[in-house]
């Protein structure tokens, strides 16, 4: 996350929104990049100025729709023919799509509204829908109306605590720093461990040889 925030703060103008816009595409689209994530870069940069809280949020909101929409046109033009190929069979396994189906089943058009706030899940049932022959604007509707809760509310809120998170986001690098030097620390004992065992064996086997 820090890195993507760092990498977005080194562009101006409309590039950040179009790069924000571009990964949710493809987050829509089943690329493992975590959508909350993304959005929460996108509320740090209104909140350090480099974008318009405003404009972020119905950029997200069309990055996010327009991803959805792509992954349920596509289960509609090709079915699950398409799981076949090597992208998308990762993540649109036959058993995903089969658990997808018992919860269309068993709760109807509301998994859609559900899905939304499940990332695992998210894609599967979007295009399970449309290979069940769900209407696009039925699709739409629950969809948009999932999104017009948790996309606002996340780049508003990042937005608004951002001192908040900016020390969140401090925290997790120190965290991470420190993990670094753990790590370092552990195989530097283990080499020194290993180091101490082979001389004292090297020393052993000489004293015998005398």
């Amino acid at each position: 996350m820090q890195e993507m925030l760092s990498f977005m703060l080194s562009f101006g103008g409309f590039t950040p929104y179009l790069l924000i816009f571009t990964i949710l595409l493809a987050c829509g689209l089943g690329v493992p990049i975590p959508e909350d994530i993304t959005l929460f870069v996108g509320g740090m940069l209104a909140y350090y100025g480099t974008v318009n809280v405003w404009v972020m949020v119905f950029v997200c909101m069309a990055g996010v729709l327009i991803g959805d929409s792509l992954i349920f046109m596509l289960g509609a033009k090709y079915g699950r023919e398409i799981t076949k190929k090597p992208f998308f069979n990762n993540y649109l396994s036959l058993e995903r799509l089969e658990t997808v189906k018992q919860h269309f089943q068993q709760k109807g058009n509301k998994v859609i509204f559900a899905a939304r706030f499940m990332p695992g899940l998210r894609a599967p049932t979007f295009f399970s829908a449309a290979t069940l022959h769900l209407p696009f604007s039925v699709f739409f509707f629950y969809d948009g109306m999932a999104a017009l809760i948790s996309v606002p509310a996340i780049v508003w809120t990042v937005y608004h605590f951002g001192a908040l998170a900016d020390q969140v986001i401090e925290i997790i690098r120190h965290i991470e720093h420190g993990i670094v030097f753990l790590v370092i620390g552990v195989i530097c004992i283990i080499l020194g461990k290993t180091y101490l065992k082979n001389r004292a064996s090297a020393t052993a086997d000489t004293d015998e040889s005398q």
